[in-house]
């Protein structure tokens, strides 16, 4: 998703200068962690994309078990 933004002109120093997202949301975006439905929409908006474009839901085993 960084490399997506960085090759539509978005690096990781204009999008911490200009404040579009937080240094902990491009740390929790790095390290493959939650992000907030603000932040998406904020992605999405920015790369012209809908959500089902740039994640993937994976249930654990735990959700298997428990919702399938």
């Amino acid at each position: 998703m960084l490399k997506e933004l960085s090759s539509r002109g978005y690096t990781s120093t204009r999008i911490r200068k200009k404040k579009i997202l937080s240094q902990a949301t491009m740390s929790n975006i790095r390290n493959g962690k939650s992000i907030t439905l603000d932040t998406l929409n904020t992605i999405c908006i920015i790369l012209r994309l809908q959500p089902s474009d740039i994640i993937e839901i994976v249930p654990t085993d735990d959700e298997k078990i428990k919702y399938f």
